[in-house]
Order: C-alpha cells, then sequence, then structure tokens
C-alpha cells in the first residue's frame, strides 16, 4: 500500500492560543490580553521511526492509572506496525512528537499477541453492566465478530476541531484496505475513552477549619463529564456505551491533584462506546458536524 496520506491541515482550523494572558505593563491595572500564535496542524500517518515513545505518553494518559496494567510498549509498537492506517497530529514537523492520535486495532487479527489478550481480558472485566450486554459475547474466543478497538488520545489543549479529520480519514484508509483484502472487515468498533465524575475534595475550604475534614472522594451530583467532547455524539449511534471504575488503587488525595483550582475534585474513569459497523460512517459525520459548529 503506498502513503496516502497529506501532511498538510485538512482543514483550515482556528488559531491555537499559547500559555495565559500576559499584561503588557505589569504597573499597569489595564485588562490582559491573550498571547496567540499561529500554529500550523499537520497529519502523519505513524512514523514507526519517531513516534514510539510519544504514542506511548499518550497511550499512558488514556489509560489514566491503569496504564500500568499494559505492556505499552508493545501496544505502540503493533500501532507502529500498521503505519498506514490512523493519524498523528503534529505542530513541529514529521520529525516532532505527535500531540494526538487515532488508530483502530483488530482484536481478532492479533488475538494471540499478548498486549491484546490483557486488552481483551480487561474490557471483558468492565463489560457487565446491562447497557453493556451486547459487548460481552462478541469479545468471546468463540464469536465471530471481528471488532475493531478504536484508540485516540490528545494533549488536553489541543483544539477539539483536529478530531474529524482523524476520523474522516481512518473510514477513507479503512476502505482502501479492504480493497486490498487487508483484515479490516470489521463487524463493530468499540471506542476506549475516559470520563470523569466531580467529587468533593479531602481539602479544608475557607469556611471549614481544617481540624474537621470533609469526607472526601464521595461523588457530586453524580454528572458524568467527558474529557472528549465527541463521545455524547458517538453515543446516539451506539448499541451500548457506559462508564466504569479503574481497577488500580488511588491515593485518597488524587483527585484533588486533578482539581485545577477548582472547588470540586475529579475522579477520571474508563469508558467504552460500541458502535455497530453499518452505523459508523453516520457517527463520523455527526462528530464532524457537531466539532465543526454545525
Amino acid at each position: 500500500m503506498a502513503k496516502r496520506k497529506s501532511q498538510k491541515d485538512p482543514e483550515d482550523l482556528p488559531d491555537a492560543p499559547e500559555g495565559k494572558g500576559k499584561r503588557k505593563n505589569e504597573d499597569s491595572d489595564s485588562d490582559e490580553d491573550m498571547d496567540l500564535v499561529n500554529v500550523d496542524f499537520e497529519w502523519f500517518d505513524p512514523q514507526p521511526a519517531v513516534d514510539f515513545h510519544g504514542l506511548k505518553t499518550l497511550l499512558r494518559q488514556l489509560l489514566d492509572v491503569d496504564a500500568q496494567l499494559f505492556n505499552l510498549s508493545e501496544l505502540a509498537d503493533l500501532i507502529l506496525s500498521q503505519p498506514l492506517l490512523g493519524s498523528t497530529v503534529k505542530v513541529d514537523g514529521n520529525e516532532s512528537d505527535p500531540y494526538a492520535f487515532l488508530t483502530v486495532l483488530n482484536l481478532t487479527t492479533h488475538k494471540e499477541k499478548q498486549v491484546i489478550k490483557d486488552l481483551t481480558a480487561y474490557l471483558t472485566r468492565h463489560c457487565a453492566a446491562p447497557s453493556f450486554s451486547a459487548l460481552k459475547p462478541l469479545l468471546e474466543d468463540s464469536s465471530p465478530a471481528q471488532i475493531g478497538l478504536v484508540l485516540t488520545e490528545r494533549f488536553i489543549n489541543m483544539p477539539h476541531e483536529i478530531v474529524p479529520p482523524m476520523y474522516t480519514m481512518l473510514l477513507e484508509e479503512i476502505q482502501w484496505a479492504l480493497e486490498e483484502k487487508e483484515p479490516y472487515a470489521f463487524t463493530h468498533y468499540l471506542v476506549l475513552s475516559k470520563t470523569y465524575a466531580e467529587v468533593v475534595s479531602t481539602l479544608p475550604s475557607s469556611d471549614q477549619p481544617p481540624s474537621k475534614k470533609k469526607k472526601g472522594g464521595k461523588e457530586f451530583g453524580g454528572e458524568t463529564f467527558y474529557f472528549h467532547p465527541e463521545d455524547e455524539i458517538l453515543h446516539k449511534y451506539a448499541r451500548g456505551w457506559g462508564s466504569f471504575e479503574y481497577e488500580t488503587p488511588v491515593d485518597e488525595g488524587a483527585s484533588d491533584s486533578k482539581r485545577a483550582f477548582q472547588e470540586l475534585g475529579v475522579k477520571p474513569m474508563g469508558h467504552l462506546i460500541l458502535i455497530e459497523a453499518d452505523k459508523f460512517a453516520g457517527a463520523v459525520d455527526a462528530v464532524k458536524t457537531f466539532l465543526n459548529g454545525g
């Protein structure tokens, strides 16, 4: 298969802010002005020679505290072994580290690889909820299903407009791969993502003496928030979805370390979205419309 992906921006994205606002005159009480820098985002095929460490960093962010349960080096190598499928987004040229990526792995084709065995077992453990009733039988060895595991992550300050081109190019690449009889005839797509809940902080507030500690770790309001806003759109096309608790224990103050100057703590969770293959293209179109302001 020949290289297909353009290394130029497929869409016209907004300028990206860099840093917080700075005062032009420190002795002045005038309003702060935001410093802006023009950034050219470029989409590349995964580059085995340069992307290994950058992909590991993004995979570690995606899997959060449960990243230690998997061999991320093997997973990064597997992603890089199919360089004409999936995308990375960079800002400093092909030789720089990716700021975002998206790919899909065939869980059946790679089922003998240890990292896929570990991932499949992990996914099976977390699909017991009623909303996942359709997923568990699909993951069994005897199932004829061809599941494409979609992995995608980006740095938190990346504009969400970079996402639709990655999904659009993935659909095109899968179609080209099928024309060349490659193993991407998926029956289902399974998106592994992450959400978070707000929890009551363990730290004393201004109106509470330090001696009277609040009971931390309790979820506040029961609302689910999304690190990836496109997940809510994908739900509309999904056979099932839901969040799950990470397996790795964390310290009591872990949610406070993610507060970012807000009153409530943050509790990350894993998230799964199961989409049948014939609905995936419609889901991608909806994501594009939503994230591009349509």
